[in-house]
């Protein structure tokens, strides 16, 4: 089963936690099963450049920003 694209830019503190990290790898869902704060790195708030809010199931390859 393939895991859906996120953005690449889509951003969480757990991705800098080196236990959270590890456990969002070991996942199949990823960054889909947090419940967490998320941003753009492009931007660095909780919107895109395309100005909408920023999550996994948002930040998808039908948005014009979005980077795989």
């Amino acid at each position: 089963m393939n895991q859906p694209s996120v953005c690449k830019h889509l951003r969480t503190k757990a991705m800098f936690i080196p236990a959270l990290a590890h456990e969002l790898a070991a996942q199949p869902e990823g960054l889909h099963t947090r419940s967490a704060h998320y941003w753009c790195n492009c931007t660095v708030t909780e919107t895109g450049p395309d100005d909408a809010p920023v999550a996994p199931h948002r930040c998808k390859p039908d948005r014009r920003c979005f980077e795989e």
